[in-house]
This record gives C-alpha cells, structure tokens and sequence, in this order.
C-alpha cells in the first residue's frame, strides 16, 4: 500500500502563494500518477492538477491553469502543488491522490487526508 500525507495549507490573502505538499511512504514504486484535487463543503471532488509521476507531462483544470505548478521530488518522492495569484474561489480542502495507472486514465487508488486553504478577499 502506498500512504500519502499533504502539508502547507493555510490562510492567505487573495493574490498570495501557497505550497501544498504531498509526500508518499510505502510501495511507493507502483506510483504512475500523482494528482491534486479539492472539494468545498457540499460540493464534488474537482480535479485540479495532474502529473505522471517518472516522467512528463502534466495536467491542469482550466480554473487554475497558469497560476497552478504540480512538480515532483521523486528522489524525496513527495509532489507538489505551488498555488500563486490565489483567489478567495480557490478556497478548499486540497486532497492529494496516488495512481498506478497512467495519467490519462484518471485513476487513484490513494488519497491524502486533505489540507484546509482559505484564501480571503
């Protein structure tokens, strides 16, 4: 099994970064994919970012692309998601998610406990 524990969510104000982190323990060489997702109270899971997780290439939602980074340590194997130009409709609880299906296939096996991001006006 593969576990995930995220970090590095908090409160910022709109326009601000954040760093999320994600990193994985475990059987960690049947990792394909790593992803972002989020969800707001009363809301479905919304994908955010993907990445393959050896080699490129990546994934973004439209609702962040450009001001969202996924990236990857895999010597560290922890992922990352650098958030800039937050706006306070990014505000979520970020999830991290683990696959070992190739990216395009848009499955994970693992989730992360989620982090909380608000992100004031």
């Amino acid at each position: 099994q593969v576990q995930l524990v995220e970090s590095g969510g908090g409160l910022v104000q709109a326009g601000g970064s954040l760093r999320l982190s994600c990193a994985a323990s475990g059987r960690t060489f049947s990792i394909a994919t790593m992803a972002w997702f989020r969800q707001v109270p009363g809301q479905e899971r919304e994908f955010v970012a993907a990445s393959s997780w050896r080699y490129g290439p990546t994934y973004y939602a439209d609702s962040v692309k450009g001001r969202f980074t996924i990236s990857r340590d895999n010597a560290r194997i922890t992922a990352y998601l650098q958030m800039n130009g937050l706006k306070p409709e990014d505000t979520a609880v970020y999830y991290c998610a683990a696959g070992s299906a190739p990216v395009l296939v848009g499955r994970y096996e693992t989730w992360g406990q989620g982090t909380q991001v608000t992100v004031s006006s």
